[in-house]
């Protein structure tokens, strides 16, 4: 009997194109192969801290931020919870707070994920991006496979199945 490559999957979602576009190939691939699928959204709260300590934003300001930040990931989890459930894949949502590769590395440890799917770098995005920096993060230390999500036709496939 031959074990499946992949039973539990974490995908990252932080609301950009190539996250849903991530997403959407996460949910076939949960699909095809019965996987259990995690979508996990992180409020980078390390960031927002650090421009409190540079004086850029203050208490306030940092709170606001925080709550649309929350506000938003809520609207990108129910979203991939949506197509998840239009295609009949049962998926777990997580909001995190903190920093968002170790954020991300931490639900795929507790999850025991054999596979983290990222959505894939968008051209216009400066090497010294946040997302950027994160992505390299997780695929420099998961302990578990890591996918970057490039499939140019993931809406023709995700809609055809």
């Amino acid at each position: 009997m031959s074990m499946p490559l992949f039973s539990r999957i974490v995908a990252a979602v932080n609301g950009s194109e190539a996250s849903i576009l991530a997403a959407k190939y996460a949910i076939v691939l949960a699909k095809t192969c019965g996987c259990a699928l995690s979508a996990v959204y992180v409020v980078d709260t390390a960031t927002i801290e650090q421009l409190k300590q540079s004086n850029i934003l203050i208490e306030e300001e940092c709170q606001e931020y925080t709550r649309n930040l929350e506000e938003n990931g809520d609207n990108h989890l129910s979203f991939v919870e949506e197509l998840a459930g239009v295609k009949g894949v049962k998926i777990d949502r997580e909001m995190r707070h903190g920093e968002v590769y170790t954020q991300i590395l931490a639900v795929a440890d507790q999850k025991n994920a054999d596979l983290i799917i990222l959505g894939g770098w968008e051209k216009d995005r400066p090497p010294k991006d946040v997302v950027s920096h994160s992505c390299r993060e997780i695929m420099a230390n998961a302990k578990c496979s890591v996918l970057l999500a490039k499939e140019p036709d993931i809406d023709k496939i995700y809609d055809s199945m």
